[in-house]
């Protein structure tokens, strides 16, 4: 890995991120369908509660607030797990 490689730092709960502002999110039955203008990547959000925490990100000073305000405590690593993906697939971002 070069030091001008686009790869992220690890996804890190404790830190605020934020939709990338070149992703647009429509909404499906089974979650939504998000969209990144700048590399084309389409990736699919499969569940609706996926959506919420994605698309309300920025409001929490970190990820594991907005996670706690939208999920069951017993599915939270796996969001954390979707997070972590999403990041490397530039639909979110550090802030």
């Amino acid at each position: 890995m070069t030091s001008d490689d686009p790869e992220q730092a690890p996804f890190d709960a404790g830190q605020p991120y934020e939709m990338h502002p070149q992703v647009a999110i429509r909404p499906e039955s089974f979650g939504a369908l998000a969209y990144h203008y700048g590399n084309r990547r389409l990736v699919f959000l499969k569940a609706p509660a996926l959506v919420k925490v994605v698309e309300t990100l920025g409001d929490y000073p970190t990820a594991a607030d907005a996670i706690a305000a939208h999920v069951p405590g017993d599915q939270r690593d796996s969001f954390c797990q979707a997070l972590s993906g999403l990041l490397s697939s530039e639909v979110i971002r550090a802030r």
